[in-house]
């Protein structure tokens, strides 16, 4: 039997989501102890799990419809549930409307969660639409939201941890959640193979920087993390723009992208069709405008009777042959001279 199929296998994917939703729900418990680092720790290892199942899932060719309601299901306690807990055991039970904050943050996340699972199945979406998410994930909304407590936890009280501040964090990180902001999805990262042996030595000084400062990367990270926001925006808008490379790999749209910015080839900023009446409507104008101001002018009026005139003279009214001469007779053509009347 193949390794794929063995049951053993396929009931990976589903043991690693298992631990996420326990990774999760510890952090709670680890908050009411008052261990605040094990607390965002879970949270971040629940995270970790969260993109390690699907990925074991798509490898062991192990994806099944009860892996995908099992992952929504444990990302909503995971991500919206024990962070609101977390956050309102920490800082936001002081205010009168914590609770209310709280209640968003998780509500958010579900929203989320069944919108995500609704835009899978969406059969009329651009083939672009796989690189990006809609909205920030809820595992990376979980960790936004924690970012003033961990920031607490490097730097000691602060602003940043003001119960209002961190009421305001809570509902700007929800509404990152729901919103339509089209974000990078880790999916379609594809790292150059010059660029393997830098990326593995990054990976080794993060893995020294969490072990020497625990909490000193992870506001940099999140940081990061907003910043590539608008990046995500002009790439997902760009994309919209072009079909023409849809099906073309990363790397040559980034080649076509620049061709495009040496060669001055700016997006239309209205549909082509009307620039192009628009353009031809501005040409017309200027052409009746100008011949207007040409029939103004005393010498153009009197090129222009001489002009009518030998054109009269030249041509027979009505035809476009050559009208009788002025020493031609009635019968044009003949070659012979008047004829005497009788």
């Amino acid at each position: 039997m193949p390794a794929s199929t063995a049951p053993g296998v396929r009931l990976l994917p589903n043991a690693v989501t298992v631990l996420a939703l326990c990774a999760g729900l510890s952090g709670v418990q680890f908050m009411l102890t008052g261990n605040h680092v094990a607390a965002v720790a879970c949270i971040a290892l629940a995270g970790v799990f969260d993109a390690l199942d699907g990925r074991l899932a798509r490898l062991l060719d192990a994806t099944s419809r009860i892996g995908a309601e099992l992952d929504s299901l444990s990302d909503c306690i995971s991500f919206g549930v024990s962070p609101a807990l977390i956050l309102f055991l920490w800082s936001l039970h002081d205010l009168r409307v914590g609770w209310v904050v709280a209640l968003v943050l998780v509500v958010s996340t579900a929203l989320r969660l069944a919108r995500f699972n609704t835009l899978s199945d969406d059969s009329e979406a651009p083939p672009f639409a796989g690189e990006f998410f809609v909205g920030v994930p809820s595992p990376a909304g979980a960790l936004v939201s924690l970012t003033p407590l961990a920031t607490e936890l490097l730097l000691g009280p602060g602003w940043w941890s003001a119960p209002v501040t961190v009421a305001i964090w809570t509902v700007f990180s929800a509404a990152l959640m729901i919103s339509r902001i089209p974000t990078a999805s880790l999916k379609s990262v594809r790292v150059p193979p010059a660029a393997v042996a830098p990326a593995l030595v990054l990976v080794a000084l993060a893995a020294a920087a969490v072990v020497a400062v625990p909490f000193a990367l992870y506001p940099v990270a999140i940081l990061l993390y907003l910043a590539h926001i608008p990046y995500a925006v002009y790439r997902y808008r760009w994309l919209e723009r072009h079909p023409e490379v849809w099906h073309v790999p990363p790397r040559q749209r980034r080649a076509v992208r620049r061709a495009h910015r040496r060669l001055g080839l700016l997006p239309p900023r209205r549909p082509l069709p009307r620039r192009v009446a628009g353009a031809a409507a501005r040409a017309r104008r200027r052409t009746i405008n100008r011949e207007r101001a040409g029939d103004r002018t005393p010498g153009s009026r009197r090129l222009g009777v001489r002009e009518s005139r030998r054109r009269g003279q030249g041509r027979s009214p009505g035809s476009g042959r050559p009208g009788p001469g002025p020493g031609s007779g009635p019968n044009p053509g003949s070659g012979s001279g008047p004829q005497e009347r009788p």
